[in-house]
């Protein structure tokens, strides 16, 4: 079984939650509990609508896309800077 923590957080828009949710997610990756790649953001009057913050694409090795939902270009391990 899988449970799921909610960590509310103030942002000022969609765009700066998603940003804040990488950060997040990626801050924590040390543990092995988390799972960065279905971290989502939704509105706290709407929490059944969510947003992905990282692409989910399974890349040919095995591993997943490490950028942003939505990105623009070929998926990759790497983050561009």
């Amino acid at each position: 079984m899988r449970y799921v923590v909610h960590l509310p957080v103030v942002a000022a828009d969609l765009g700066a939650a998603i940003r804040l949710a990488r950060v997040v997610a990626r801050s924590v990756t040390f543990l092995p509990q988390v799972d960065p790649r279905a971290t989502t953001v939704s509105e706290e009057t709407d929490p059944g609508v969510r947003h992905r913050t990282f692409c989910d694409t399974v890349l040919p090795n095995g591993r997943h896309c490490l950028l942003r939902a939505d990105h623009d270009g070929p998926c990759t391990r790497r983050i561009r800077r």
